[in-house]
């Protein structure tokens, strides 16, 4: 079979690393990168880091608003699958290059397979939301990672093509603590092994809401213990607009390369964060998380209670860390897979 592959965004990059490499012993890929994430940290490390070929096809597209930035997505992609006619097109996730992809591929009547199916927040006013439902909609192969994502997909009448393969973020995890025996990024900033806070805020009903940014820093200055603090480039831009000033208690770091992130991770007393695949990714390696959002797309790592929502607006982010803290008590089965999502998307895919 002849696939094509859209990615655009960092957390894609990552996904994309197990799932070509298995892809690509049966099949016969090609990857498109629409350019959403393109800064140097944000793409290239990820390629390299994580030994993802090159993209066939760069498209460029770059940052922009929701429509603007999914539209020219949409023109561009449909250019190169009307040239290169794959038998299917595989995306990822809930970015508008997700949704893009999807919707080019549907106009041109080409299957769609899409990884992380099933996932809903119930919240709307996410752009991500938005996208991963019409995606969903729009797929033949809906590869979900867990039970419940599955189930989610059946409320909305969806059962064809539904499998639950398990998180193709496990593979890569998994794949990587098999290397690490020390955490030597650690050792790197000086920190010690759960003597700091790992945050990070991206999202845009975080960074664009002037009181809730100020608000959700200043928090993250109170807590028990010093913040590492990796800033996205739009909260970088947020932040200096605003004028904001971190305090000597958080140490601010550029986006860090994969392995970093999960050594930081790893080594967190607790996460902090607005991001959906941190949250899981701290589930993988034990280490509480709190999300400042008042819904989660992963819902059972707050079933379990290894994950605690804490509204950014309530003020009550300190109670929430401590609350987390006693997360490492509870029982922590395997919810996301045996860390082989890649395999099982392949000879899916290669029984049609």
């Amino acid at each position: 079979m002849r696939i094509a592959t859209i990615v655009g965004a960092r957390p894609q990059f990552v996904k994309a690393a197990p799932v070509s490499r298995a892809l690509r012993r049966v099949h016969s890929e090609f990857l498109i990168h629409t350019g959403q994430h393109y800064d140097d940290n944000m793409s290239a490390v990820f390629f390299r880091e994580l030994g993802i070929p090159d993209p066939e096809f760069t498209l460029g597209i770059g940052s922009g608003q929701h429509g603007a930035q999914t539209g020219a997505m949409l023109a561009a992609i449909e250019k190169v699958l009307i040239s290169e006619r794959p038998d299917a097109v595989l995306v990822y996730g809930d970015t508008n290059s997700t949704l893009a992809g999807a919707l080019a591929a549907a106009k041109l009547h080409i299957p769609v397979a899409h990884v992380e199916a099933g996932l809903r927040s119930f919240n709307r006013s996410m752009p991500e939301e938005v996208n991963r439902v019409i995606t969903d909609h729009l797929s033949s192969w809906l590869f979900t990672p867990s039970a419940l994502s599955a189930e989610q997909l059946r409320l909305e009448g969806i059962t064809k093509g539904v499998h639950i393969v398990g998180d193709v973020m496990l593979d890569v995890t998994s794949e990587i603590l098999k290397n690490i025996s020390a955490l030597p990024f650690l050792d790197t900033l000086r920190l010690k092994r759960g003597g700091y806070i790992l945050a990070t805020l991206h999202r845009a009903e975080t960074t664009d809401d002037d009181q809730r940014l100020m608000h959700i820093i200043a928090a993250l200055s109170n807590l028990h213990l010093p913040v590492v603090f990796p800033v996205h480039p739009r909260t970088a831009g947020r932040m200096r607009e605003l004028g904001i000033a971190l305090p000597p208690s958080i140490t601010a770091l550029p986006p860090v390369g994969y392995s970093e992130m999960l050594q930081l991770t790893l080594g967190a007393d607790v996460v902090v964060t607005d991001s959906g695949g941190l949250q899981k990714e701290a589930y993988f390696v034990s280490t509480p998380c709190v999300t400042m959002r008042t819904e989660t797309e992963w819902k059972e790592t707050v079933e379990l209670g290894w994950n605690r929502l804490c509204d950014p607006d309530r003020g009550d982010l300190l109670s929430c860390v401590s609350l987390a803290r006693s997360s490492r008590s509870l029982s922590h089965p395997s919810i996301y897979g045996d860390g082989d999502a890649a395999g099982a998307i392949t000879r899916i895919l290669a029984d049609g």
